[in-house]
């Protein structure tokens, strides 16, 4: 019954912006990003912890940037200056408080406890 939407991906081009939106159906501790290329393993965008403090993966740093509405439950992403190697299916992720996991900040696909269906980036050059 927990539930994960995304929403916002799309096709454009090197340079422009998407902004990815999940609707999450009840309160998490920590929610985050990550993303999945063809052929490649799943791996970490950014996340953000109940307080607000985020964590962004080297590779986006200065160009993504998560935000949250706790009212609404619901998680951004707002990515400009896309480039083409970042194309992917972007999941929305979420996870409860759990001392064995560390931080939001310091958890990895393992530390995640429920994923949306993804949604499909594109960049063409």
């Amino acid at each position: 019954q927990v539930l994960l939407v995304e929403s916002g991906g799309g096709s454009v081009q090197a340079g422009g912006s998407l902004r990815l939106s999940c609707e999450a159906s009840v309160y998490f501790y920590c929610m985050g990003w990550f993303r999945q290329a063809p052929g490649k393993e799943r791996e970490g965008v950014a996340t953000i912890d109940s307080l607000g403090t985020t964590n962004y993966a080297d590779s986006v740093k200065g160009r993504f940037t998560i935000s949250k509405d706790s009212a609404k439950n619901t998680l951004y992403l707002q990515m400009n200056t896309l480039k083409p190697e970042d194309t992917a299916t972007y999941y929305c992720a979420a996870g409860f408080y759990d001392l064995k996991r560390g931080s939001c900040s310091d958890r990895d696909v393992s530390g995640m406890d429920y994923w949306g269906k993804g949604t499909l980036v594109t960049i063409s050059s």
